[in-house]
């Protein structure tokens, strides 16, 4: 697949890791350009398979992606809309469409993730923050609206709902610390630390069947989206994807007819024999 022509990023994949280097105008402002892209590069993740990890990352100093574009938010309506005529934002969409590639999506923050731009942070599978270099705000209180990029939805999903509301309401900077306090990063680390972090989880997620990791991408989501009975027929049917279409049942027939699963040995190096086990391919 072609990762190329893009206006406010660039992509470079590196066997099943791409990584997508954010680098637009001063503050990587998010607008109709980075949507466009961002929506371009769905397109091309959704038929993919050879790509199993992204990693958003920017190599402008100071800013993961500042936030929306005011110069399209004073152009909103300044009517109000019947319920039933509703429709989804152009930011609500795109996020919503990036948040389903079948790829693990990972944020690497090291800038200001402010409004849109922690938004899109969210819209992401994982996401780790550089201590001393990122900060995160919902500033749209204080302006007179609400965060409309899926903020006000997944920011409870993540966080619980008070805390959601301190974040909204409080309308103020949080560190990385602070955010994984409040659960919206999985991990705050030292701005040394945050590349061989990220680096060796890309790496070792990208070893595994991009089936399975499709799958259980899927089934975490429905737990979240779905009553739990609804949760755990969503889990069995994904269960059964992944082993249509990938070596599951060989690894688990050899583990079985070797006694592995009895070795003191194997059940104390879990961790470094799936990478091994990788190997093992369906016929």
């Amino acid at each position: 697949m072609d990762y190329k022509n893009f206006q406010t990023f660039t992509a470079k994949q590196n066997g099943g890791i791409l990584t997508v280097d954010i680098n637009f105008g001063p503050v990587n402002v998010q607008g109709q350009e980075m949507l466009a892209d961002l929506s371009s590069l769905c397109l091309r993740l959704e038929r993919d398979r050879s790509v199993k990890v992204v990693v958003f990352q920017s190599s402008n100093p100071g800013y993961w992606v500042c936030h929306y574009d005011t110069n399209l938010l004073r152009d909103m309506s300044e009517e109000a809309v019947p319920r039933n005529e509703v429709k989804l934002l152009d930011l609500q969409s795109v996020l919503e469409r990036l948040s389903n590639v079948p790829q693990a999506t990972i944020a690497k923050i090291e800038g200001f993730a402010r409004g849109g731009g922690h938004e899109m942070a969210l819209a992401l599978d994982m996401r780790f923050a550089a201590r001393g270099k990122a900060k995160f705000m919902q500033m749209e209180v204080g302006m007179g609206i609400l965060p409309c990029g899926g903020g006000a939805s997944r920011m409870a999903r993540q966080a619980g709902l008070g805390k959601a509301l301190e974040i909204i309401l409080g309308a103020r900077d949080w560190d990385a610390d602070e955010a994984e306090k409040f659960g919206t990063i999985n991990k705050a680390l030292d701005a040394d630390e945050i590349g061989p972090y990220v680096d060796a989880l890309a790496e070792r997620i990208s070893k595994f069947p991009a089936e399975s990791i499709e799958a259980c991408k899927r089934a975490v989501y429905a737990s979240i989206d779905l009553p739990i009975a609804e949760a755990l027929s969503e889990e069995a049917y994904q269960l059964f994807q992944a082993t249509s279409k990938t070596p599951a049942i060989k690894r688990f027939t050899i583990a079985d007819e070797n006694g592995a699963q009895f070795d003191h040995d194997n059940q104390k190096n879990w961790e470094s024999m799936l990478i091994d086990l990788q190997e093992i391919q369906k016929d």
